[in-house]
């Protein structure tokens, strides 16, 4: 399995005449992973969210580095009851999905409007938003935690959508993360542009 065939990572289409389609009533395995690590469970074994503990080992795992039990139970269980089916992935899929579900014990998930303009309505510096945009590999897993712990200190919470494909897709696909990390750039810039001067 390819990394980017893990899951589906755009929006629900929307019709023409405004009625839902059959994408919008389903919902989407990243909105699912999103949801579940953010309900809290209401009894043992929920498989409509996570108790509190597993919610904290996933905020606090580091995706770079070696997963303790109780993290990777977390992480399994979470991809699980969002109908994933982990058993055949590879290490460096793993990998990715930890820095997925860890962003979102982070700082949540919000596809309402796109990972620009949220950054924009963030107020997070144009080098910043550059400087995450322009790094590969490492120093980009690096600075992601960084920069969704400071939207989420704004009460703003990520567009997964945009996010999850960047991250699935900026090692094994560079014209797909190119054409998203466009994206990002041209609603950020868009927003600042339309912000009023003080």
């Amino acid at each position: 399995m390819s990394l980017s065939d893990a899951v589906p990572l755009e929006p629900p289409e929307q019709s023409n005449n405004g009625a839902p389609t059959s994408i919008e009533r389903k919902e989407q395995p990243i909105s699912r992973l999103a949801r579940i690590i953010a309900q809290v469970s209401r009894f043992s074994g929920d498989a409509h969210g996570l108790d509190n503990g597993e919610r904290a080992a996933l905020a606090r795992l580091d995706p770079d580095g070696e997963l303790r039990p109780h993290q990777i139970a977390a992480l399994s269980r979470a991809l699980i009851y969002a109908e994933f089916d982990p058993d055949t992935w590879r290490p460096e899929t793993w990998r990715l999905w930890a820095l997925i579900a860890h962003g979102m014990a982070l700082a949540g998930h919000d596809a309402s409007q796109s990972l620009g303009q949220q950054f924009s309505k963030a107020d997070v510096s144009e080098s910043r938003v550059t400087k995450l945009l322009t790094s590969r590999g490492d120093a980009f897993r690096q600075l992601l935690p960084r920069l969704l712990r400071l939207i989420a200190s704004k009460g703003i919470a990520p567009n997964w959508y945009e996010l999850g494909g960047l991250i699935l897709n900026q090692e094994w696909d560079e014209e797909k993360a190119e054409d998203i990390r466009l994206k990002i750039a041209g609603r950020f810039f868009s927003a600042e542009v339309k912000k009023p001067k003080h």
